[in-house]
C-alpha cells in the first residue's frame, strides 16, 4: 500500500508541475539589437538583467584558483556584457529615459587607484580587467606606474639660481659676519702688534750693546725669530731653483746617436721580411746565383 501511495503522489506531483509550466508565459529572450526595442520599460528591464549577469560574473572572477584560461574567458564575457549594457543605455536615452552614461564607473588598479585605459576606437571605455584577472601575467605590468625619471638639470637651470649672494657680495648686509669676525680680527691684530714690539725691542737692545759677546747672542736671538717666519719663503725659493735647474738639464740634453726616421725604419722592416721569405722558400743554389748576379751588376742591396 505504501508503494502505491508513493507512486500516486509522484504522479500527482508531476502533473501539478506540468500544469504550472503550462500556465507560465514563454520565457522572453533579450533582443540581439538594442535598436529593435521600442518600449522604455522593456529596455530598462533588459539593462537590469545585464547588470545582474555582470554582477554574478564579477563575483566569480574574484576566485584566483579558477586558472588563467577561465579567468581570461570570464573577463572577456564581462567586457562583452559591459559593451552590450552601453548599447541599451544609449537606447534608453534615445527613448527619453535617464542618461546612465554620465555616471560610468572607473577602473582601478590593485591598490584602488583610478586607472584610465583609453579605447583605440575612441568610443566609450577601453578593455577593462576585474578581480583576479588584474594579477595575470602581462596584465600586472599595465597597472604598474613607470619609475619617475629624475630630470637632469641643464646649465641654464644651474646658472639661473646664481646671483650676487652666491659670490659673497651680500655677506656684510645682515651684519652677522661683522659680529663673528670682529673679536677674531682684534685678537689677531693684538698678537701682531705684540710680536712687532718684541722684535723692535730686540733690535734696539742689539744696537745699544757694545760688547761683541752680548751682541752676538742678541743677533742669534734675532736670527732665530726671523728664521721662523722665513722658513716657508726659503723653501719656496729652493723648490723654484730646483725646478729651473731641471728644466735647463732637459733643455741641454743632446742625442749623440743618430736615430732613424720613419722611412728608414719601414725600409729596414721590409728588407728583414724579404730575407726571412728567401730563407724559408729559396734554395741555397738560387741564393748563390742571385748573389753572383748582384755582384756582376754591382747592386749594393
Amino acid at each position: 500500500m505504501a508503494r502505491n501511495e508513493e507512486k500516486a503522489q509522484s504522479m500527482l506531483n508531476r502533473y501539478i508541475a506540468l500544469q504550472a509550466e503550462e500556465k507560465k508565459k514563454p520565457k522572453e529572450r533579450r533582443p540581439y539589437l538594442a535598436s529593435e526595442c521600442r518600449d522604455l520599460s522593456e529596455a530598462d528591464k533588459w539593462r537590469q538583467q545585464i547588470m545582474r549577469e555582470i554582477g554574478r560574473k564579477v563575483a566569480e572572477i574574484q576566485n584566483e584558483g579558477l586558472g588563467e584560461h577561465r579567468l581570461r574567458d570570464l573577463n572577456d564575457e564581462i567586457n562583452k556584457l559591459i559593451r552590450e549594457k552601453g548599447h541599451w543605455e544609449r537606447r534608453i536615452f534615445e527613448l527619453g529615459g535617464p542618461n546612465y552614461t554620465k555616471h560610468f564607473a572607473k577602473m582601478t588598479d590593485l591598490e584602488g587607484n583610478i586607472v584610465d585605459v583609453p579605447n583605440p576606437s575612441g568610443r566609450g571605455p577601453g578593455y577593462r580587467y576585474f578581480g583576479a584577472a588584474k594579477k595575470l601575467p602581462g596584465v600586472r605590468e599595465l597597472f604598474e606606474k613607470p619609475p619617475e625619471l629624475r630630470k637632469r638639470r641643464t646649465r641654464y637651470d644651474i646658472y639661473k639660481r646664481i646671483d650676487a649672494s652666491y659670490y659673497g657680495y651680500r655677506d656684510d648686509e645682515d651684519g652677522v659676519l661683522e659680529r663673528v669676525e670682529g673679536p677674531a680680527e682684534r685678537e689677531m691684530r693684538a698678537k701682531a702688534v705684540q710680536e712687532w714690539r718684541r722684535l723692535d725691542e730686540i733690535k734696539k737692545e742689539s744696537m745699544k750693546t757694545v760688547k761683541s759677546g752680548e751682541e752676538a747672542s742678541v743677533m742669534g736671538q734675532v736670527k732665530e725669530i726671523l728664521k721662523e717666519g722665513e722658513e716657508d719663503v726659503v723653501l719656496e725659493e729652493r723648490m723654484r731653483e730646483m725646478e729651473i735647474e731641471r728644466k735647463e738639464k732637459e733643455r741641454e740634453f743632446v742625442v749623440h746617436v743618430p736615430l732613424p726616421d720613419d722611412k728608414e725604419i719601414e725600409k729596414m722592416v721590409i728588407e728583414r721580411k724579404k730575407m726571412e721569405l728567401l730563407k724559408k722558400y729559396a734554395t741555397e743554389e738560387f741564393v748563390e746565383e742571385q748573389n753572383e748576379a748582384k755582384a756582376m751588376l754591382n747592386i749594393q742591396r
